[in-house]
């Protein structure tokens, strides 16, 4: 999944009336090279409409009048699309910074030459563990190796290195080691995310973490975080553990894991989704945030509508904007974080249990429910239909903890 904004402290992601598009993910298109077993997208064959070239140059036209700061393209496979030289030099040409977030099954050296050269600056390889984990999920054998020849690829370039990987319970065990490896390939940001049980991961409820593994989860990536302070000791580039926002939230590792190296503390502040971010699909449609199930989260599509008439007033763009406590239930309507929260990331809320405003991946629950005796597990109650970026649904339920807990 696409990298987040870094956090923001001047605006309030609630604040309507300056909310702009700091960020935009664009899926250029839905066809891919790799049969990735946790896609939320679904991706693999391109979309039976998708974006042409001057239509894709009118959305960057608008992107630019609404002052966004940065596009990352994704996939599918963006460098699949022919045009995709094009569009990067577009966007580049309007004073937006471009990065790309790929698989890296074949971004070759002469992928990250030519795209460096149309103006790309940074490039994101989704590496999901070590290779026994990352092979397994992304469904190809020697998905591991390339992606790691595409870290290499881009450094050689010159591209800012990145890497996203997500966490389920196939690898969550195994990130102390694998950080390190990211460290030696010179990864300067590793974005991490829980699997959200969307699309294809949604047909596999085995790998998504239990809500009270995220209690580990933090811990780990606080003591990865530490390591790596440790050993930069001020020199070069210090390698950056960045949450993404369904990874939280308010426990003891908070600040570490949420505020800039050097930089002033932060602290989750509640979920983005149409107020600094905004999610392309390549057929046009536009959300509030790239992750959002289409269906119950489609604002519009750029074909019928201006993308920036739908950022200021379709009503599924503005919803993280004008939101209150009133749509909060289960825990998180009583929680003390309750008015900074919002019940956390949207997206993962949404597509677990079937409606946001209720979130069972996080710290401070998990600890609070820990202290009457219990904790939650999900169970699966509904299937995904197989769309792209669909979604099944899970009950929650509370059951004592376990003696050895």
């Amino acid at each position: 999944m696409a990298r987040i904004p870094e956090p923001v402290r001047l605006v309030h992601p609630h604040d309507s009336h300056r909310a702009r598009p700091v960020l935009a993910v664009w899926e250029l298109t839905l066809k891919c090279d790799q049969p990735c077993q946790h896609c939320g997208s679904r991706a693999g064959a391109e979309r039976p409409k998708e974006l042409s070239t001057q239509e894709a140059f009118r959305v960057v036209d608008s992107l630019a009048r609404l002052s966004c700061g940065e596009v990352v393209v994704i996939g599918g496979e963006a460098y699949l699309r022919d045009d995709l030289h094009e569009i990067v030099a577009y966007i580049v040409e309007k004073g937006i910074r471009v990065t790309m977030q790929t698989g890296g099954r074949a971004f070759t050296a002469e992928r990250a030459k030519s795209l460096r050269k149309a103006g790309l600056d940074g490039l994101g390889v989704s590496i999901d563990g070590p290779a026994s984990c990352h092979d397994r999920l992304r469904g190809n054998l020697g998905s591991h190796a390339a992606a790691m020849k595409a870290l290499q690829n881009a450094r050689a370039a010159g591209l800012v290195l990145s890497a996203n990987t997500q966490i389920n319970r196939l690898n969550w065990d195994k990130l102390v080691p694998f950080s390190r490896e990211l460290r030696a390939a010179g990864i300067e940001t590793w974005q991490v995310q829980l699997t959200g049980a969307m699309g294809r991961a949604a047909d596999h409820p085995e790998w998504i973490i239990e809500p009270w593994r995220i209690v580990d989860i933090i811990g780990i990536l606080a003591s990865i975080q530490r390591e790596a302070f440790a050993e930069h000791r001020g020199t070069g580039v210090p390698f950056r553990v960045l949450p993404n926002n369904n990874i939280g939230y308010f426990g003891p590792h908070e600040q570490l894991l949420r505020s800039r190296p050097g930089g002033e503390e932060s602290h989750w502040q509640g979920c983005q989704a149409g107020a600094f971010l905004l999610g392309i699909e390549s057929d046009g449609t536009l959300k509030a945030c790239p992750t959002l199930p289409t269906g119950p989260y489609a604002a519009g599509n750029v074909l019928d509508t201006s993308l920036e008439d739908l950022w200021e007033r379709a009503e599924l763009m503005r919803f993280a904007r004008e939101r209150d406590l009133g749509e909060l239930w289960g825990f998180c309507k009583s929680c003390y974080y309750a008015d900074v929260c919002k019940a956390g990331c949207s997206w993962t809320a949404h597509v677990t249990l079937g409606r946001r405003g209720n979130y069972p991946f996080c710290y401070h629950r998990v600890i609070q429910l820990r202290k009457k005796g219990i904790r939650e597990r999900l169970v699966p109650k509904e299937r995904a239909p197989g769309l792209p970026y669909d979604f099944g649904c899970f009950d929650l339920v509370e059951e004592p903890l376990p003696e050895e807990s």
